[in-house]
């Protein structure tokens, strides 16, 4: 008998569609619902719901449910650590969890990792999961980018891959090769959002696109947890704020619902296009 996929999920379409693939394709799947970012699109598969603090008994869960290999996936919003209600695991693992926090993302998810490893679980990514999710390398829709779009390309390739050594965001935004925006802790809607705002001299309109977002993970990204994710919302925003196109890194950067997503490009005249992992580094 086929283990079934240990999902811990958060919320958005990712966890949704994950669970999907594993059913689709026999394995099955054993949800758990993390406390306060439960999806109801998840509540019909099998699972149970854990608060972040309660590693003991979410460990025991997924043996319990006969789990092997186990994949984090969905949005989760960083909580006050000293607030979270503990289970005795949980109150064990707190003092390393406080002394990475505060190193950055990339620190405290490699701790989860290595937790769950060390109780026996193969950890594996969202892409490993579903392998379908990951962009693809060159023109994927929409009008092909022209010289001036590639190199926008190429320059927001290069600042994203510096901003990851610092563990600081996976995206940013490029027009003319000026910088307009990087991304922080707001995410890449928000940062869409303020990109919108900005003078029409420095970005693209609906009626002159310019310019184009980026997304691609930190150099030295535990790429098990966390690789950037784009949606049609991703491809509204980027529309939206009069921009050209969105590039995504091949192989590394993953697409929810990529007919969707190909779809909207299409019919809001921007470009999607996967670019070399090499490029910018």
């Amino acid at each position: 008998m086929t283990a079934p996929l240990g999902l811990i999920a958060g919320l958005g379409d990712l966890p949704v569609a994950i669970a999907e693939n594993a059913v689709s394709t026999g394995q099955g799947v054993y949800v758990v619902r993390l406390k306060g970012f439960e999806d109801p699109r998840l509540a019909g598969y099998p699972g149970a719901v854990a608060g972040l603090g309660e590693v003991g008994g979410l460990l025991s869960k997924l043996k319990s449910a006969g789990c092997k290999d186990v994949v984090f996936a969905g949005i989760v919003s960083r909580p006050n650590f000293r607030d979270l209600k503990l289970d005795l695991r949980g109150a064990a693992l707190l003092p390393k969890v406080l002394a990475e926090a505060g190193k950055g993302d990339d620190a405290l998810l490699r701790l989860l990792v290595n937790e769950f490893e060390k109780n026996g679980f193969n950890v594996i990514g969202s892409h490993a999961a579903h392998k379908a999710l990951l962009a693809p390398q060159g023109h994927i829709a929409g009008p092909a980018p022209g010289d001036g779009h590639l190199a926008d390309i190429a320059r927001a390739a290069h600042v994203v891959a510096a901003l990851g050594t610092l563990d600081i965001g996976q995206g940013c935004v490029v027009c003319d090769e000026l910088v307009l925006a990087v991304e922080a802790q707001e995410g890449t809607d928000a940062m869409l959002d303020r990109v919108a705002t900005l003078p029409e001299a420095v970005r693209g309109t609906e009626a002159a696109r310019r310019g184009v977002l980026l997304k691609r993970p930190k150099p030295a990204q535990e790429r098990r947890i966390d690789l950037p994710t784009t949606g049609v919302s991703t491809v509204e925003k980027v529309a939206a704020a009069g921009l050209a196109g969105l590039a995504l890194e091949a192989g590394g950067t993953l697409m929810l619902n990529r007919a969707e997503m190909e779809a909207a490009a299409e019919r809001l005249g921007i470009f999607l296009y996967g670019f070399d992992p090499g490029l910018g580094l």
